[in-house]
């Protein structure tokens, strides 16, 4: 109805495993079909229901060498299964007098939906909507003829990528002063992609390549930054700052004419750092709801998060520097946070069921004090300095939050690699209880 059909692919998925089941898909308008039980089923699945235990008895969803050893499928069992599906759909094609898959898509005139609807289990359900072929005034295909203009051509990542040419090629160190708005989207992550292309996921040395912004950034500022790119942002941020980043170093502070207490601003916006593999990311001021979800390496601190931080991370540490919002560490099953805590108020706001709150360690109290000083010095955060300052009582205020599991994972390590035993097999041990 708007047009914009011959632009886009719509996949469906779900218990698809017949070729019938293609073509209802594509009556309904899909042109892709995604397929998981049943090529699995072919490959040698047996339905066991066990693939989170690490136990496959055939040898798919599992690490342990002995299982994997039993797994027997080929890629060939995949190929014919799917010309199989493809002789099936050729075969419906041909009894509905289509000539291709095209035809078929969003042809939902040809379903006989009838015995459904009328079934007494459907009773109250208008399938209305699914099943009426809406009229176009644009004279648009029903499937996608052509591609979408994202206009990358413009992005801002083209003004310095040439500049950086060279740092890619031989390492040689680059620095840059750039204007961003909130317009300018996934700034860094062209770069980044070039990087790696040349470069592999070693990336560069760190801090060949040091990019300075000044003005307010749009969603996903850095995202899957590589080693080597240090990106300094004087302003504020949108969403997904950092998202992916995979070893970059991420600076954000307010401008520096700026009057306000940083520490208590919001300075970027919701789910900073989502699935970040590595790198380091200074803050200078407040952020908003799920911080570092699924951060599985990056390190990061920030002057105060939103609800959930932390939620579903799987390594890397974090450092809240001010307050945080509920539920804490929900699904946290790695990594390692610390919340500075002065109040006693954060054993209300974490969430216990697979972390603890406990107190720092001497270990703790030495990375974490190097850390914010770090942050100090590449922020100027005066919150920073007066921590680090006061740092015999200060440490006191700070409360360390730790994975049950990963406790457990880290002790098996420790006692693994002190009697000679092999590392794997003692932390596949720890991870099934």
């Amino acid at each position: 109805m708007n047009g914009l059909r011959d632009r886009i692919v719509v996949q469906v998925d779900g218990q698809m495993k017949t070729g019938r089941d293609v073509i209802v898909g594509a009556l309904l308008g899909a042109e892709e079909y995604g397929f998981a039980t049943a090529p699995l089923v072919v490959s040698g699945c047996i339905m066991m229901r066990v693939c989170h235990l690490d136990t496959c008895p055939v040898g798919i969803a599992t690490q342990t060498p002995e299982l994997r050893k039993r797994f027997n499928g080929r890629p060939e069992f995949v190929t014919t299964f799917f010309e199989y599906i493809a002789e099936e759909v050729r075969e419906h094609l041909a009894a509905l007098g289509l000539r291709s898959i095209e035809e078929a898509v969003g042809r939902a005139d040809l379903l006989d939906a009838a015995p459904a609807i009328e079934h007494w289990k459907a009773g109250g359900i208008d399938l209305t909507t699914i099943l009426t072929v809406p009229d176009s005034l644009y004279n648009t295909a029903r499937h996608c003829t052509r591609q979408q203009d994202h206009g990358l051509a413009a992005a801002l990542d083209h003004e310095f990528l040439e500049v950086c040419r060279p740092s890619i090629e031989d390492e040689t160190p680059v620095a840059m002063d750039l204007v961003i708005t909130n317009v300018d989207r996934t700034v860094g992550t062209l770069l980044g992609s070039e990087i790696s292309r040349v470069r592999g996921g070693r990336g560069l040395p760190e801090g060949t390549i040091t990019l300075t912004f000044r003005g307010s950034a749009g969603q996903s500022f850095g995202a899957f930054v590589p080693k080597g790119v240090t990106l300094r942002l004087f302003g504020d941020a949108n969403d997904y700052f950092g998202k992916g980043l995979s070893g970059g170093r991420l600076v954000i502070q307010p401008p520096e004419s700026s009057k306000f207490v940083a520490e208590e601003q919001i300075i970027a916006g919701n789910v900073i750092l989502y699935g970040a593999t590595g790198g380091h990311v200074f803050i200078r001021g407040q952020v908003g709801e799920r911080f570092c979800v699924r951060n599985s390496g990056a390190h990061a601190i920030v002057e105060g998060v939103g609800d959930h931080g932390c939620e579903y991370m799987t390594g890397g540490k974090v450092v809240v520097l001010g307050p945080t919002g509920r539920n804490f560490g929900a699904g946290m099953s790695g990594g390692v946070a610390y919340v500075y805590d002065p109040e006693r108020t954060f054993a209300e706001r974490f969430n216990p069921e697979m972390v603890d709150a406990e107190p720092l360690d001497a270990d703790d109290q030495d990375w974490l004090r190097d850390f914010i000083a770090e942050h100090g010095r590449e922020t100027g955060s005066p919150l920073a300095e007066r921590l680090v300052d006061d740092w015999e009582r200060t440490a006191l205020d700070f409360v360390k939050v730790m994975p049950r599991d990963y406790r457990r994972v880290l002790e098996a390590t420790r006692l693994a690699e002190a009697e000679g035993r092999s590392v794997d097999a003692a932390v596949m041990e720890a991870a099934h209880g």
